[in-house]
């Protein structure tokens, strides 16, 4: 069963930027939406394994800070060449001003 972990609080993420959140030898990118939404997904680039984190985030996008690959970080489908494999995705919630996630 899958467990929810303390991420970072609401605010330590700026709206429509990325965070990166270590756990269990793990690493994820933590989102806020220019809807403030907040979502997570693996924190590094499926083609050259480049921390997301340090990537731009426009819209509902992720451009990786090594090649310019982007994915929807929403849905974490890839959006095209260089990259060709989705990131994993993970389900958020928010607690008493904290976002959790589901790993």
């Amino acid at each position: 069963m899958a467990d929810w972990v303390e991420a970072c609080a609401v605010d330590d993420v700026e709206e429509e930027d990325v965070i990166r959140f270590d756990h269990g030898g793990r690493t994820f990118a933590i989102y806020r939406s220019p809807d403030d939404e907040f979502f997570a997904t693996d924190g590094f680039c499926t083609h050259e394994k480049a921390h997301l984190a340090d990537g731009l985030v426009m819209d509902d996008i992720i451009e990786c800070p090594k090649h310019n690959g982007r994915f929807n970080y929403k849905t974490g489908q890839a959006k095209g060449a260089p990259v060709c494999v989705n990131l994993a995705t993970y389900s958020v919630k928010i607690e008493a001003g904290k976002v959790m996630i589901q790993i």
